[in-house]
């Protein structure tokens, strides 16, 4: 999802109408009594382009570097770099705000905003944590305290959250931080907050979240995006909606009416759980799929390698045995690649883990430039989206048993591959490798 410099822009009008006001009022009982200084005030305060407005701030405060006027000054400098979205010299005069004030939320904010949106998670939530311990300046009204940190405050949480999960892989602190960003979020301010509530989702349902991992919450957070999100991302996250409610329940049925509920509220009811029932066992389910499939071949990429990880030894040979020595194409992400083997993680179990599961041996070793780069993804391509293809013929396979960070899966090793280019595709796939409709496709 797009995400803008400024994270929440009704937060950063009430952090500048309150915390400016102030400085303003300040600065109006301040009489410049120096001629040259009041001249050079004047330049830089009335100054409409943001970037000349910057310029000629810097050089009051270079010249006069004791000005009375000078928390003011770095108020208004803050201001100018933000409206010419200069995020780092945005930090750079926050950063000399808070040495002269301490206590500057806005600057704290500022700081906050730009460090998260760079990634740098830790500087991030160390400032957050500043902030949210700040105590309220004598001279702010209560009224005004309660509205500035009720817009701050959940971007505070979100920066605390970011760091539990991307840096210290602490999945209880940042589903207890997202959560508390989400109640703390008012409705209008919803939008801002859906990148978040989607990194929640995802938590909920990672194997690494251990004794946090709840799929009925990951279900209820992805369908709640999904109805907030604009329509370009709704079918991936619908994507993921599907696949973890189908992993969970087995089908697709009362999936509409979770839909409609997560429409109407952040939160799910207590209750959801009872009314979402658990699936069968991978196993049943693999089993039931087999004796409903009157073509195996048919089976979608994802489904068959369910029925290889979980299915039992009966059925998971059953199937084997049709795939053993077909060709097919291996759509998914780049996890390791050499001359001589690609390795890819095709579902999305593997990669939200990262790891592959699909190892594929090339027929020709590739040249060193044409090394697929870790990160890429094949495609099957479409006449409307061409692109280079992996494909490969199904060699053997491994069942790998669960961890308790990883699920039952399987590995399934391919020989005679090649990276087929777009432009020398001349026909489709036969009908034995397209998707079909089925329990866990994804």
């Amino acid at each position: 999802m797009k995400k803008l410099f400024y994270a929440s822009v009704m937060a950063m009008a009430v952090l500048s109408l309150i915390c400016t006001q102030s400085l303003r009022a300040q600065d109006d009982q301040i009489s410049i009594s120096d001629q040259a200084e009041f001249n050079a005030y004047q330049n830089a305060t009335t100054q409409s382009d943001p970037t000349a407005k910057a310029a000629a701030l810097e050089s009051f405060l270079s010249t006069y570097p004791q000005s009375k006027v000078k928390k003011a000054v770095l108020d208004m400098l803050i201001d100018a770099y933000q409206a010419a979205n200069n995020p780092d010299k945005s930090v750079d005069a926050a950063t000399r705000m808070l040495q002269l004030d301490p206590n500057n939320m806005k600057a704290v904010y500022v700081v906050v905003v730009v460090k998260k949106s760079q990634k740098q998670w830790d500087d991030a939530a160390t400032m957050a944590q500043k902030g949210l311990l700040m105590k309220k300046p004598a001279a702010t009204k209560d009224a005004d305290w309660k509205e500035l940190t009720a817009g701050v405050y959940p971007l505070f949480h979100s920066a605390l959250a970011n760091q539990a999960l991307f840096v210290k892989n602490d999945y209880k602190t940042a589903i207890a931080e997202f959560n508390t960003e989400l109640q703390l979020t008012a409705a209008e301010n919803t939008s801002s907050v859906l990148p978040d509530m989607l990194t929640l989702a995802g938590a909920y349902a990672d194997m690494k979240a251990k004794d946090q991992r709840d799929l009925v919450k990951a279900c209820w957070f992805y369908a709640r995006v999904w109805d907030l999100a604009p329509q370009p991302y709704k079918a991936k996250i619908e994507q993921s909606l599907d696949y973890w409610y189908k992993k969970y329940h087995g089908n697709v049925d009362g999936l509409d009416a979770l839909k409609k509920q997560a429409a109407l509220t952040m939160f799910p009811p207590g209750d959801l759980g009872n009314s979402i029932t658990k699936a069968k066992s991978p196993a049943e389910v693999v089993h039931d799929m087999l004796a409903q499939q009157a073509d195996l071949k048919t089976l979608a990429l994802a489904d068959k390698e369910t029925i290889l990880a979980v299915g039992s030894k009966d059925d998971a040979d059953k199937l084997w045995a049709v795939m053993k020595d077909e060709e097919t194409p291996v759509p998914g992400v780049v996890i390791e690649a050499s001359t001589t083997v690609i390795k890819v993680a095709v579902t999305e179990d593997a990669k939200q883990a990262k790891i592959a599961d699909f190892i594929v041996n090339l027929k020709t070793p590739l040249t060193e430039k044409e090394v697929p780069a870790v990160g890429f993804e094949f495609k099957i391509p479409t006449a409307k989206e061409p692109a280079a293809e992996l494909v490969g013929t199904y060699d053997s396979y491994t069942q790998v048993p669960a961890t308790d960070t990883t699920a039952q899966a399987a590995v399934i090793t391919l020989k005679d591959g090649m990276i087929v280019p777009a432009a020398k595709k001349t026909a489709p796939h036969p009908p034995a490798h397209k998707p079909a409709a089925a329990h866990h496709a994804q």
